[in-house]
This record gives C-alpha cells, sequence and structure tokens, in this order.
C-alpha cells in the first residue's frame, strides 16, 4: 500500500520535504508510520514528533492504533504561533 505523509511548519523543517509517500503493509497503523517517518529523517524529526497533532484525511487521530488504508494522507502539524 502506498500512502503519503505531509508536513507543515517545524515538522516540514525537520524532513526537509513538505510531503513524501510510503510504502507501508496492510496491517500498518499510525504508530508504524510514525516509526518510519522517524527512521528516515532521525533525531530532528523524533523531537518533533511528539508535539504535533496529526490528521488522517482530514480526521483528528489520538490514538495511533488507528489502521492506515492505500492512498491515504496524514497530515503532522506542530503547534502554530499566530492569530
Amino acid at each position: 500500500m502506498i500512502m503519503t505523509v505531509r508536513y507543515f511548519a517545524g515538522a516540514r523543517v525537520a524532513a526537509g520535504v513538505g510531503d513524501e509517500r510510503f510504502t507501508v503493509s496492510s496491517e500498518a497503523t499510525v504508530h508504524d508510520v510514525l516509526r518510519m517517518v522517524e527512521e528516515r529523517h532521525g533525531a530532528d524529526m523524533t523531537r518533533v514528533l511528539p508535539a504535533c497533532s496529526l490528521l488522517l484525511d482530514g480526521v483528528a487521530v489520538r490514538d495511533t492504533g488507528v489502521p492506515v488504508r492505500d492512498g491515504v494522507e496524514l497530515d503532522v502539524l506542530p503547534p502554530f504561533a499566530g492569530g
């Protein structure tokens, strides 16, 4: 299965890209994808991720045990400042 991870603000800086695709197994969860993201992008991303909100196809994810499906988008959103 192929899915897209999109990064915003500080997560984009940590990743060095705005979005990328991952090939995941049919049993993959959001947690599994986040581990792949950390492995690919290292310590900077490991520091950023705990503060991030996650959206899976536009729906907030609080339980990272949620399974992912082929073609979904996972948005990684650090806290934003401003008004």
